[in-house]
């Protein structure tokens, strides 16, 4: 069976690829989610839990905003290019793996206070909370999309022949 792009990514250069594009934006992300949890009951907007989430949506933005670049130059400009997409699953696990830029580089900017300035920090609060479960839908998606057949869904020759 042939591995999506995605999965490929992660078995390569063990174990630096699987630490380098999984285990640290991951990590960092579980950080915002758990501690995210915790703020959101305890509305304790200014304790320590909060700079912890707030540093870890910071470098989770910041870091994941290189990854999208990096692989977005070295491996979906020249996978397009050569028409080597292993089909609809693929291009699926790797564009909503990519997709995670938009939640964690908004929690980054809304954090430096790059964004919503004026919305109150109750109002930050939701739309922070809003992005973390994005994330934590696209990521998940994408890594159950990664680890199926590549040609799962596409038609078969059969199906192609009976057209």
């Amino acid at each position: 069976m042939t591995m999506t792009h995605y999965m490929e990514l992660l078995a390569t250069n063990q174990p630096w690829n699987l630490i380098l594009f999984m285990a640290i934006p991951v990590i960092l992300a579980e950080t915002i989610a758990i501690s995210e949890l915790a703020i959101l009951f305890t509305r304790n907007l200014n304790g320590s839990l909060r700079s912890i989430n707030k540093v870890a949506s910071i470098i989770v933005g910041l870091y994941f905003t290189g990854v999208f670049i990096y692989l977005l130059i070295n491996a979906v400009v020249p996978i397009t290019t050569a028409g080597e997409w292993r089909g609809i699953t693929d291009i699926l696990a790797v564009g909503l793996y990519l997709s995670g830029i938009v939640p964690l580089l908004g929690m980054a900017l809304l954090d430096m206070n790059l964004i919503w300035k004026n919305k109150s920090a109750e109002q930050k609060l939701k739309i922070h909370a809003t992005f973390v479960g994005i994330f934590l839908v696209v990521s998940h998606v994408a890594m159950i999309l990664g680890m199926l057949d590549p040609t799962f869904g596409a038609p078969t020759t059969n199906d192609m022949m009976n057209m």
